[in-house]
């Protein structure tokens, strides 16, 4: 078996890009959640590299991208997508996104339907309004609220975990997810937040016409197996796993499981995704 190491780079431009990249193959292009950074790709970045290029960014104001200045809109995570493609000459990209990274590639397959050779979308609601009023309140209450009021990120930490994981979430995960949340940038971080509660992509699903595999996690509270199933029903096509004893965080919570699904879709797949010629 190759010996691959994880490099990184960035892309120019503002803000500057950051990611880091794996192996060798077809693009595949992972996109963290609200909390997260690239660093919560890393058991699937290594687990596909020996056939796949792996890439996983840090979104505009997160891990080592650069913040921005003033408000965020969903178009503009779509628009740094297609620059990181640009910059990596991708002229097709498998895409995979965990929660708001895959509200942000709901966002981007309209725009750059060309540009998308297959959807892994994991553990997202596409309209926030599918959550209950309960989920909403609660949303807001365990993020942007305590952050206004004056809280730390380590003050709101444990009670947000809480409410993201499975029930027999380990000690030295919950650890890396803190460790992760810990590196977010408040400010994009609350920008973020003031965006994703206005999405909704729901007129969207029905076009989707490229391969589509949806991921929840068992014991998803936030964004529960009922979403999902409520995604499969409008793109058509579609095929859904249900990760056993993980949480909102499947891919971190259950990485092998997680990474068997990933490479069984993706080697199906594997050559709709290609590079441009030079």
């Amino acid at each position: 078996m190759a010996f691959n190491i994880i490099k990184q780079g960035f892309v120019s431009g503002k803000p500057r890009i950051n990611f880091k990249e794996i192996g060798n193959g077809p693009p595949v292009i992972f996109l963290h959640g609200i909390g997260g950074n690239s660093d919560n790709w890393v058991s699937q970045l290594n687990a596909i590299s020996n056939n796949f290029t792996s890439i996983a960014w840090d979104a505009r104001g997160y891990g080592e991208s650069d913040d921005y200045e003033g408000p965020l809109k969903f178009e503009d995570f779509s628009n740094d997508l297609a620059r990181l493609m640009d910059f990596k000459n991708i002229q097709k990209a498998h895409l995979v996104g965990l929660s708001m990274g895959a509200r942000i590639l709901m966002d981007f397959f309209p725009k750059h339907k060309d540009r998308v050779a297959s959807l892994v979308l994991c553990d997202c609601f596409f309209d926030y309004k599918v959550l209950s009023k309960d989920k909403q309140k609660e949303f807001i209450d365990l993020r942007q609220k305590p952050l206004r009021d004056g809280k730390t990120l380590n003050d709101i930490a444990p009670a947000l975990i809480k409410s993201l994981v499975g029930p027999g979430c380990s000690d030295e995960v919950k650890k890396t997810i803190k460790n992760s949340f810990l590196k977010i940038h408040i400010n994009s971080y609350l920008k973020t937040i003031a965006e994703s509660i206005t999405y909704d992509a729901s007129n969207y699903l029905s076009k989707f016409d490229v391969p589509t595999h949806l991921v929840y996690g068992e014991y998803d509270k936030l964004t529960p197996v009922e979403i999902g199933l409520m995604a499969k029903e409008r793109i058509k096509n579609s095929s859904m796993s249900i990760i056993k004893n993980a949480g909102h965080l499947s891919n971190i919570e259950q990485p092998d499981c997680f990474n068997n699904i990933l490479i069984k879709f993706l080697s199906h797949h594997k050559n709709r995704a290609n590079f441009k010629k030079v």
